[in-house]
């Protein structure tokens, strides 16, 4: 296998937990909900798919008890952010910490003891044969194959279906879509909700797929590089696709690189991805300062009903 296949098959397995966060803060964000505790979110997930799975050994049982964990922190923020009408980039950071210290603190029992297994992959022998194409798709997982059929879903939904104009409309003008008679706050909650389960699930991800273990801090920031991805991605689940399968690339090139004996100090190595996120940003940024960025009208600002114009 030589090592363009190598990248690729460590990019999409790397890239998968960037993808399912980055879906998650699209759900939220095109409902106008700022979300900035995906990194305390996928680290709850983690967690709470470590516990359940070593304790039960049940796989199932510990996907659904990570979705549910960061579903209900999900609840938190929308109550907060919705019918409080807190300030959403201080419920999203709040939203971290609490994640980031919780799952250290109930990750001191089982850190380091490996997982009873893996995130199982199907078996697609007529695959295998076809010469990359069997590589790369012959070893994903099932939480990978997910990922891609729920780029797809969520794309439909969005730009192709009433339900998705509705949502379009709360995070562009929530007081147009009360007047049009849209339940601005039931899509709110429910956006929040789904979005944060998927950041749980990007977390549980990293251990069943990425590293098999638990470790403090283990997500190391990627929670925040899929912030940085929706924004990248331009709100669009299709867009998402690549950006998370890009970082993941670059996220698996420095461990390549070592592999080949560079000099470069890893350290170094390791800080592509965050370097690369900065500059793709400060390039975007600029490149569309004289065009429609993209981002929903009334993102980080509350609905106050009575204020409908």
């Amino acid at each position: 296998m030589d090592f363009t296949t190598q990248l690729l098959i460590a990019a999409i397995s790397a890239g998968t937990p960037l993808l399912l966060a980055t879906l998650g803060g699209i759900l939220n964000e095109r409902a106008g909900i700022i979300q900035l505790g995906a990194e305390g979110l996928m680290l709850m997930g983690a967690v709470t798919t470590c516990i359940v799975y070593i304790r039960s050994e049940n796989l199932l049982l510990a996907l659904l008890a990570a979705i549910a964990v960061t579903a209900v922190l999900g609840l938190v923020h929308a109550f907060l952010c919705v019918t409080l009408r807190a300030n959403q980039t201080m419920s999203g950071l709040a939203m971290t910490l609490f994640g980031s210290g919780l799952s250290a603190y109930l990750g001191k029992s089982i850190s380091g003891i490996p997982l009873p297994g893996t995130s199982p992959k199907l078996d697609l022998g007529w695959v295998k044969g076809i010469p990359v194409v069997g590589d790369i798709f012959g070893r994903m997982d099932s939480l990978t194959w997910f990922s891609l059929l729920l780029v797809l879903v969520l794309h439909l939904l969005i730009h192709r279906t009433s339900w998705g104009l509705h949502l379009r409309a709360v995070g562009d003008s929530p007081a147009t879509a009360d007047v049009m008679g849209i339940r601005v706050q039931l899509i709110r909650y429910s956006c929040i909700t789904a979005g944060t389960a998927l950041m749980g699930l990007a977390g549980a991800d990293m251990v069943l797929a990425y590293a098999p273990t638990w470790n403090e801090g283990l997500t190391a920031g990627r929670g925040w590089i899929a912030v940085g991805l929706v924004i990248f991605a331009r709100w669009n689940p299709l867009r998402a696709l690549f950006c998370a399968y890009f970082f993941g690339a670059l996220d698996s090139l420095g461990f390549r690189i070592q592999l080949l004996g560079s000099v470069v100090p890893p350290y170094f190595l390791k800080m592509i991805p965050y370097v690369v996120t900065i500059l793709v940003l400060m390039y975007l940024g600029y490149r569309n300062r004289n065009k429609p960025s993209g981002t929903p009208e009334s993102l980080g600002t509350p609905y106050i009903r009575e204020q409908r114009f």
